[in-house]
């Protein structure tokens, strides 16, 4: 009877953790640092051409939410974004709303190391409000694949 009323314990509890993450309308820390693994493993078995072209569909398979990857290569130029009008342009000098240069800051730590976050602002397409970001980014064949998730407010 108590292994019967713990299996049913544990569906519920299992269910109840399903029905949070279906109802919630941001990506977490966690999912965003999980969509770039999933990217670049995507890369990895697909190549190049075929990743950023995945990547950049909007739906697609590396959007969800608020969660979406962007790559950018070491020089800052877009290659692969769910907004077709960032892909082919260099966005060193892209500012957020405090004046940080985040790309250009993401840049200079892919210099350095081969993953990592950072934290900026940036404008939410599912609000439509500029909001506190944290964004995870890996470096792989000199390219840098990032998502972020936005910040409870």
């Amino acid at each position: 009877m108590n292994r019967l009323f713990a299996l049913v314990a544990a569906l519920v509890l299992g269910l109840s953790g399903l029905q949070a993450h279906a109802a919630s309308d941001h990506g977490t820390l966690q999912e965003a640092e999980a969509m770039v693994k999933k990217a670049v493993m995507y890369y990895q078995k697909n190549g190049k051409d075929k990743a950023l072209a995945e990547i950049s569909k909007n739906p697609g398979p590396f959007v969800d939410r608020d969660l979406y990857v962007t790559v950018y290569d070491m020089k800052a130029n877009c290659l692969a974004h769910i907004n077709p009008k960032m892909v082919g342009k260099n966005m060193m000098d892209l500012r957020d709303p405090t004046g940080k240069y985040h790309i250009k800051e993401r840049m200079e730590q892919a210099a350095v190391k081969d993953n990592g976050w950072q934290d900026f602002q940036f404008f939410n397409p599912q609000t439509k409000k500029v909001e506190p970001k944290q964004m995870y980014w890996e470096k792989h064949d000199n390219m840098v694949f990032a998502a972020g998730a936005y910040k409870p407010q």
